[in-house]
């Protein structure tokens, strides 16, 4: 029997600690695209889902590495 995969959900603290922005930045990537869209939770709550920010910060450090190469 294969289990089902579960995200993890990060609220904004979370986010803010790993990716090292303030949430206003935050909001800001989102809404130019640049960034992870976030999931409602409820009408005054949401969160992001845990391997989407993993994959932002990867995409940066990539990002980063490719300049260097070039």
């Amino acid at each position: 029997m294969q289990r089902e995969r579960y995200e993890s959900l990060l609220r904004m603290p979370e986010v803010v600690r790993r990716i090292g922005l303030q949430p206003a930045h935050v909001y800001a990537l989102e809404a130019r695209g640049d960034f992870p869209r976030r999931v409602k939770l409820g009408p005054r709550a949401s969160a992001w889902v845990e391997s989407e920010v993993s994959a932002w910060i990867e995409s940066r450090i990539a990002a980063r590495d490719a300049r260097r190469a070039a």
